[in-house]
């Protein structure tokens, strides 16, 4: 049986693609990659939590593991779904900038109209 958490990481993905690939408006194309983004995060904190033998993992701190008998969540997929974070934000922040800057020189947020301007 798949984890809902799964399921919920690939219809986002899913869901993403699909408004990348359909819609035409800037803003929206950002949405969409910023809901891919989401769904991804989801996938890998959701790939570093694991049930083994029906307990609880708990959480990635160091001090006396060694005395503790359940399973640990990995930190890797943690770190790295942090930094992804904080990179997507950026990248969010410099495409909403790009937009309101073609929106304020073209008057118009149409991808078709913009390739069209090209010359």
């Amino acid at each position: 049986m798949i984890p809902f958490q799964f399921i919920t990481a690939f219809l986002m993905i899913a869901l993403g693609i699909y408004a990348f690939l359909y819609k035409r408006n800037l803003i929206k194309l950002i949405l969409a990659l910023d809901i891919i983004d989401s769904g991804i995060h989801l996938l890998l904190v959701s790939l570093g939590y694991r049930m083994e033998l029906n307990e609880l993992p708990t959480a990635p701190i160091y001090t006396g593991y060694e005395t503790l008998k359940s399973p640990m969540v990995g930190p890797l997929p943690q770190a790295l779904v942090l930094t992804s974070i904080v990179i997507g934000v950026c990248v969010l922040a410099l495409a909403m900038a790009l937009t309101i800057n073609a929106y304020r020189h073209y008057g118009t947020l149409d991808v078709n109209a913009l390739r069209r301007l090209r010359g």
